[in-house]
This record gives structure tokens, C-alpha cells and sequence, in this order.
């Protein structure tokens, strides 16, 4: 865990890293000439001067369309919550935390937390009391909206971190009656006057005050340890919202100011960084009407894609799985479809290649990470793209690559640790300097801990390197597998993680099987024995499994992988030993 590095092993490290940086002479820089990124308030680029806020719904209940929100709402919406918050007494710098599934209202909290100069952070509803309170705690919650459904817990959790229920209000696309003594949050909207909020005004941050104002703190996905917070500035925000798009429109004809039809449907989790500048940042820029699902259930989904005659989808692997595995996509007429995006996590190549054949659909995939705001690399535009890769480094980025002696990287094809440079690097992780000297060097580059190669500019993620498995002394990429276990016909998902005897490490899968398939173990691993070098078969055997344990981004929950691994061990005792 980060908490138990020596602080001066930490500074030993840095000033290695900042000595072996002096002498590099050439980054890997963007092949986008550079943009120019305004220094402002997030409110000022969702709701530029000179442009009267658009009055067509934006952001739509997909069960309820009549229940929506258009810009001008949106604005309304904001300077009423913003200026409530003033009379409740909430101070700039303090933190208003969302605990709700998606919702309509959630891009409001959002825009009048960060516009007035609050911070805003989402926790999962997935969590558990305990977990919620972890995040209450540490980000010292002024003001916790709760959806009437989780409130429980949302309560509970709330006692644990001393928050007065005075500052605990209901979170809902409707009104909700009190409960437990906790109110609607349209009470914060109604405690101005109406003169008020209509006169209310954002700070525009200008002069540098946008690169260092935390506009929002999301958490980490905690794979390793406790979740870690991760501040984004305002600047952040605006940087990598024009990155995407200069990125979105490269070579396709169309622009910010002509984008052509753009009807999306939201179902990303909107606490997660993801969704916050898709759904809520950039949907506002274009003025997009964004569908937005309460929770993910796959027949739904497709049903809305054909009602709403849906062109643009941002995704995670899961569900371009379930596209290409599941028959429920066969029902239904998703021609309107024309690009998906896919990120979060990594995506096969084969089931990339499947899906736009299936479809018709450009489908891009692109990569980033809660610290670098949400993207650092992407495959531009509408760009045809079937080898598995993440693109090219966006507009005003540079990267490093890294080997395990930390020198650079300089051959094509050479993998090595990704360091990213760029507008959207976090400003730090929230009260955990620890963590931020480890992760940041002086000089600004972000360790990411993923192992990528390039070659003429175009990027592959390798694997995490902390998720590597060495088979006698031979790294094993778990992704590299993971793809291939995907090619089987019978194989719906799979991850693989290392199984350990004494000193000795095998790839293990686990591995979920198509509904009635009856492959067995052994044509598994002959499967993917005939595709792979000797030490990368699956000599630490294969469990079939329900499902494969992942977090709301799409990402495997590689702990708990290492932690069946380590009960299957015990329980296998020596027989793998003796077998191989």
C-alpha cells in the first residue's frame, strides 16, 4: 500500500527520475497541431457568451421522456442550487457528495457544485455503508445528496461520518416527501429568493485561478488499497472536453458547431469520470440529447437505441460484449447507430472487429484514467481501427515510455511504463501526498502503471505492471489471454490472474461460459495453448465462474481475481505441482 513507501525512498525515487529526465531529448508528442484551451470557470465553456442556452431537451428520462431538461433549464436549475447553497451556509472549497443512481438532475448538482467554486464528488450506490462513510469522511462531506432507494444506507453511513442530518437532503428526478426527517433537495434551490438566484454569477476564473480550483474529486477504483481521491481542476475539465472533440471530429466534416445529428444514450455511471465529461460537459457544448438509463438492463438498451433512433454510444467492453454475444441484439433495429466509443477498460481487438461488422458502427476505443480527468490517447474520429489499439496521444499531450531500470524507451515496438503529460493530469490525489509525489514527478509527468507500446505514434496497452505474471522469469500480460480466451465461441468473458506455488507462478482464468455450452476445461486450454508460446498456456488450470467480478467502469476487479487465485491454491495443495 502507498501509506507504507518511505518518504525518502519516494524523494530518491523522484530525483532519479527527475536526473534521467534531463537527459532525455525528445518526448513522444500529439500529431495534433496544439489547441488553445480557454482559462475558465466550467460554467463560462457549457455556457459560452454570446450564446442564448438552447431551450430542446438535453438531458431525458429514457423510461419518461417528458421529464427533461434543456440548457436554459439547466441554468436556471443551477444558479437556484448555487445560491441556496449560499444561504444554507456551504463555503467555497467544501464538498457536496451525490449518493444516487443516474438521473436527470445529476449534471445540475454537478455544474452549481464545481460553477460556484464547491467541489463535487459521486460515490457508487453499489457501495456498502462502510464504504459510503469512507468517502464521507475523507472528503469531509458539507452536503450529501441521497436518492430515496438508497437512503438507508445513505443514513447510516451519513451517522458514521457525524454529518447532521440537516445537511443530508433527498436526491430524485421528482419531489420527494420527508423521510426520516430528511428533505428534498429542492428545499437548497427555494432557501434564495428568486431575485437572487436569478442574479446569481459564477467567478470566471480567470489568470491561472481555473488550473488551480478543484472542480471535482473522483475516487480511484481502489483496486490496490483504499480508494484514493483524485482532484480535477477546472482547467482539467475544459482541456480534455476540447481534446475529445477536436478528436471526435478530426477528418469526419463535421464540427462543434455542425456535429450533425447527435442523439446519445447515457448509461455510464454519472459518479464516475467518464460520464461526467461525456454526459454532462460535452453533451452540453454540442447541445446533444442524451437519454439517460436509471440502471443497465441489456433489453432496455436496445429497445432505446430503436425507439430514440440512438447515434452515438459511450460504452464500456461489458457491453460490447453483450452486443456481440448476446441474441436479444438481434430483436431489435439499431441501424441508427453510428459510432460507439469504448473505454475504461481494455477491449479485445476480435470483439472490437465483431461488433462494427454486426452493427455497421465505427467503433473507437480510446484510453485514459480518472487522473488524467477522463482520456489522454484515442483513436481519432471515425478512423477504422481493428489491431486492439488505443490511437494516438490527443492534442497538446506528450508521453514517455519507461522500462523497469527507468530509462527511456526509444525503439518501436518496445514496451515499456507509460508516463502522460498534458492540460487534463490531475492536479493531485485529495490529502494524500504520499500518493501524489509517487504518481506525479516535479516536472509533471503522471506514472499511469500501464505498460504500452508504440509504434509510429499509435499506441497498444500491454497490461497494468503491477498486473503482470512471471512465469520463470517471463512477463505474462493477463489482457494478452483475456483477448484470446474471447476468440472461443462458447467464452462470454474470462479474466486471468497468476496462481502461486512456493516460488513458482502460472496463468490461471476464470472464465464465464455462453448459456447451455457444455466446453469443457481441457478444450479450454488446448484452445488457447495452440495460440500462445509455452509459458503463457493456462498451466494454472481454468474455473468456470457466474460472472467475472468487475467495477461500474468495466474494469476487472483484479483483487479479488488474486484472491480466488490464493483460496484455490490452498485448496489445490500440491496437485498442480505434481502435474506439471
Amino acid at each position: 500500500m502507498l501509506c507504507s513507501i518511505p518518504s525518502k525512498l519516494i524523494a530518491k525515487t523522484t530525483r532519479k527520475l527527475s536526473r534521467r529526465r534531463s537527459r532525455i531529448l525528445m518526448t513522444l508528442k500529439s500529431k495534433y497541431p496544439p489547441l488553445e484551451v480557454p482559462e475558465c470557470n466550467i460554467l463560462s465553456f457549457v455556457f459560452p457568451a454570446g450564446r442564448k442556452p438552447s431551450e430542446k431537451p438535453t438531458w431525458i428520462d429514457a423510461n419518461d421522456p417528458s421529464n427533461s431538461l434543456s440548457l436554459a433549464d439547466m441554468l436556471s436549475w443551477v444558479k437556484r442550487f448555487a445560491a441556496g447553497l449560499d444561504v444554507l451556509g456551504v463555503g467555497q472549497g467544501e464538498t457536496i457528495m451525490v449518493f444516487t443512481p443516474n438521473h436527470i438532475f445529476v449534471p445540475v448538482a454537478y455544474l452549481a457544485t464545481a460553477g460556484s467554486k464547491r467541489i463535487f464528488t459521486g460515490a457508487n450506490p453499489a457501495y456498502t455503508v462502510d464504504e459510503v462513510a469512507y468517502q464521507m469522511k475523507i472528503i469531509r462531506a458539507a452536503v450529501v445528496l441521497i436518492h430515496p432507494s438508497l437512503l438507508r444506507q445513505g443514513l447510516a453511513a451519513a451517522k458514521q461520518a457525524q454529518i447532521p442530518i440537516s445537511r443530508v437532503f433527498q436526491f430524485s428526478s421528482v419531489e420527494c416527501p420527508v423521510q426520516n426527517g430528511v428533505r428534498d433537495w429542492r428545499d437548497i434551490t427555494t432557501m434564495a429568493s428568486t431575485t437572487e438566484a436569478q442574479s446569481w454569477q459564477w467567478d470566471t476564473l480567470r489568470r491561472h485561478r481555473s488550473q488551480n480550483t478543484i472542480a471535482a474529486v473522483n475516487f480511484s477504483s481502489g483496486t490496490t488499497g483504499l480508494p484514493k481521491g483524485v482532484c480535477i481542476s477546472h482547467y482539467n475539465l475544459v482541456s480534455n472536453a476540447i481534446q475529445n472533440l477536436a478528436n471526435k471530429f478530426h477528418n469526419t466534416g463535421c464540427s462543434e458547431t455542425d456535429p450533425g445529428p447527435e442523439r446519445w444514450l447515457a448509461t455510464l455511471p454519472l459518479y464516475h469520470a467518464y460520464a461526467q465529461l461525456w454526459t454532462i460537459t460535452i453533451a452540453s457544448r454540442l447541445q446533444a440529447s442524451v437519454y439517460i438509463m436509471s440502471k443497465f438492463v441489456f433489453e432496455d438498451y436496445l429497445r432505446h437505441i430503436e425507439k430514440y433512433n440512438i447515434t452515438t454510444l459511450q460504452v464500456v467492453p461489458p457491453i460490447l460484449l453483450m452486443l456481440n454475444k448476446r441474441p436479444e441484439t438481434a430483436k431489435y433495429k439499431l441501424h441508427s447507430l453510428q459510432t460507439i466509443l469504448c473505454g475504461a477498460a481494455p477491449l479485445s481487438p476480435a470483439v472490437q472487429t465483431e461488433v462494427s461488422q454486426r452493427l455497421g458502427v465505427v467503433v473507437v476505443q480510446g484510453w485514459g484514467m480518472t487522473e488524467t480527468t477522463c482520456a489522454g490517447i484515442m483513436i481519432p474520429g471515425r478512423m477504422v481501427e481493428d489491431t486492439g489499439s488505443i490511437g494516438y496521444l490527443l492534442p497538446n499531450t506528450e508521453a514517455l515510455l519507461l522500462d523497469e531500470e527507468e530509462n527511456e524507451v526509444t525503439n518501436d515496438g518496445k514496451p515499456g511504463e507509460l508516463l502522460l503529460r498534458g492540460p487534463q493530469v490531475m492536479l493531485k490525489y485529495w490529502e494524500n501526498e504520499i500518493a501524489t509525489k509517487e504518481t506525479l514527478t516535479p516536472d509533471g509527468w503522471l506514472r499511469t502503471g500501464d505498460v504500452a507500446v508504440v509504434e509510429d505514434g499509435k499506441f497498444w496497452i500491454v497490461d497494468r505492471k503491477k498486473e503482470l505474471i512471471k512465469v520463470n522469469g517471463l512477463q505474462v500480460a493477463p489482457a494478452e489471454l483475456e483477448a484470446i480466451l474471447l476468440l472461443h465461441q462458447d467464452i462470454v468473458d474470462a479474466a486471468v490472474t497468476g496462481i502461486r506455488f512456493q516460488d513458482d507462478e502460472w496463468p490461471r482464468a476464470y472464465v464465464v461460459r455462453r448459456e447451455h455450452s457444455q466446453t469443457t476445461e481441457a478444450e479450454v486450454r488446448e484452445f488457447v495453448a495452440t495460440k500462445v508460446a509455452k509459458h503463457k498456456r493456462l498451466s494454472g488450470g481454468i474455473m468456470f465462474v457466474p460472472e467475472i467480478p468487475k467495477l461500474a467502469s468495466g474494469k476487472i476487479i483484479r483483487k479479488q481475481l488474486r484472491e480466488w487465485s490464493k483460496r484455490d491454491a490452498k485448496e489445490m495443495g500440491g496437485i498442480m505441482r505434481s502435474s506439471l
